[in-house]
């Protein structure tokens, strides 16, 4: 089963939106993930960033008035894996290959795309 892929992972959650991190965190717990965040800023996932050991990451494009691009950048920087969750479609062409999930999206579809 490939939400088993998250089992002992760091996951580090970037979300805005108060319920659907709340029940994306609860999905990735279930599944054995251990969830940093989430953060709701792009200065608060740089901060958690920085001091935690995240194995990989689901990042919503749109956090309020700012993208989350720079992020994705320091993910990128650390070879550490990543997914968009995010409705947002309009993405800059250096992240067309990352792959970009519709909310809600499914733990098992994103444990693949991290690490399957």
């Amino acid at each position: 089963m490939s939400v088993a892929l998250l089992r002992n992972r760091h996951i580090l959650l970037v979300e805005d939106e108060y319920l659907i991190a709340m029940a994306l965190e609860e999905e990735l717990q279930l599944s054995g993930a251990h969830v940093i965040g989430p953060a709701a800023s792009v200065d608060d996932a740089l901060a958690l960033l920085a001091i935690e050991s995240v194995d990989g990451a689901i990042l919503d494009v749109s956090l309020g008035r700012e993208k989350v691009f720079s992020v994705a950048e320091a993910l990128t920087a650390r070879r550490i894996p990543f997914v968009f969750a995010t409705g947002y479609s309009d993405l800059p062409s250096e992240w067309h290959n990352v792959p970009r999930f519709e909310k809600p999206v499914e733990v098992a579809r994103v444990a693949l795309a991290l690490f399957g």
